[in-house]
């Protein structure tokens, strides 16, 4: 059997902040390196940094900017000055758009709390002068406006193990699936596709691929292209739920099954302990799936060898070891 690919052709194209890459362009001369960021994943992808406060023409340093005004349509100004910078970004904002999406960039990590680059919860000022933690970051707002169907994250969710597994699975899907679209909509490429991906996306939303699975059904009946697009509205949608425990043990349950002429009984015994201490929280998931990746390797199971849900991703990352 053909080992399967862990990475993808070519590095995936990330858009990052950034300061979290090292860069001192904070307002203060200051940088927030993340060296997950740089040196872990930094290995996998090829990230785009993006300071939007420094190539709006603000120097460094600078005064501290803050957004006010309307949590839907906040300005951006200076904090001591009220030197109004909105109009600036955001007219930079278009051509930089326009660049990233050249660059065909699979996601973006933002700066959590920017009033620039934040994702969420990023303060906007009333009249009062009181803050309410509800907007987005000017330039966040815009790239999320331009790209709905790309994994955002920013980096204080990405301390949460479940949040970085999650977005890191769906940027190298995602991936897959551009590379996919690449060498031709056709009904089979859509169908191997959709097959190697079944346990992926069963634990992320079990009724969301029965809903694909009979979309799939179709090709080759319908009009590709639309099925193309509509069946990819649905693996965004899939992705964007969360990993669960429980929905882990149901797939590894169902890995299981592909064994029950094989297994020894105390193999078998073996492995479904290893699956209930991982539901009782005593083992991260990688140790289950470690498991069940020897077993297939020794059972010569080459549909479960091809299923990216045991390897979506490289595993020197060692995601599932903290989940």
């Amino acid at each position: 059997m053909k080992k399967q690919e862990n990475q993808t052709n070519g590095k995936i194209k990330l858009g990052i902040a950034k300061c979290l890459l090292g860069h001192k362009v904070r307002y203060d001369g200051s940088q927030k390196l993340d060296r997950f960021l740089r040196d872990t994943l930094g290995g996998y992808v090829e990230w785009v940094p993006v300071c939007p406060e420094v190539e709006t023409g603000m120097p460094v340093p600078r005064e501290a900017v803050r957004l006010v005004g309307d949590v839907d349509a906040p300005r951006l100004v200076g904090r001591k000055t009220g030197e109004d910078w909105t109009d600036r970004m955001q007219k930079w904002g278009s051509k930089r758009l326009k660049q990233l999406e050249e660059q065909n960039i699979c996601g973006y990590v933002f700066k959590y709390g920017s009033p620039s680059s934040g994702m969420t919860r990023v303060k906007v000022y009333a009249d009062n002068g009181m803050p309410r933690l509800e907007g987005n970051g000017m330039w966040a707002r815009m790239v999320m406006d331009r790209f709905p169907q790309l994994p955002f994250e920013d980096d204080g969710r990405l301390h949460d193990p479940r949040l970085r597994e999650n977005f890191i699975s769906r940027i190298f899907t995602l991936k897959r699936w551009r590379e996919t679209m690449a060498t031709g909509h056709t009904p089979g490429k859509l169908v191997e596709f959709h097959t190697r991906h079944k346990m992926l996306i069963m634990s992320h939303n079990e009724v969301i691929y029965r809903a694909m699975g009979k979309l799939v059904a179709q090709a080759g009946t319908d009009k590709t292209d639309v099925l193309f697009s509509q069946y990819f509205e649905m693996l965004f949608k899939a992705l964007s739920y969360k990993h669960t425990v429980k929905k882990n043990v149901n797939v590894l349950t169902h890995a299981v099954g592909f064994f029950k002429k094989d297994l020894t009984s105390s193999e078998k015994v073996e492995l479904l302990e290893l699956i209930d201490q991982y539901q009782k929280g005593l083992v991260p998931l990688i140790v289950p799936m470690t498991m069940i990746n020897h077993y297939v390797r020794k059972y010569g199971k080459e549909y479960l060898e091809r299923q990216y849900y045991l390897h979506p991703y490289p595993a020197e990352l060692m995601l599932r070891n903290h989940v």
